[in-house]
């Protein structure tokens, strides 16, 4: 994949990488990734695909909060309730 050095989509996938607590390498792989899915191989449209999927990060990150989404991820499930370790 040859590099692009285009600021503005270099911005996108920096706050992509952000939102989504990944390396940039991987918001453009993501970014990538979705745009040969679809076929698209221009830079204009690679930008859209990045826009639109920070803008669905946000909107998810808006929806449910970060710290509220650690606690859902600490809650333990049923079965592992009692669980406890033999010393």
């Amino acid at each position: 994949m040859p590099l692009i050095e285009d600021h503005h989509y270099l911005k996108i996938c920096a706050q992509l990488a952000s939102s989504l607590s990944i390396s940039i390498a991987a918001a453009r792989r993501k970014v990538e990734v979705v745009a040969a899915k679809e076929g698209k191989k221009d830079l204009q449209s690679r930008k859209v695909i990045a826009q639109k999927i920070l803008d669905q990060s946000i909107e998810d990150e808006t929806k449910q909060s970060q710290s509220a989404s650690f606690d859902q991820l600490l809650k333990a499930l049923k079965e592992e309730e009692n669980f406890m370790l033999e010393d």
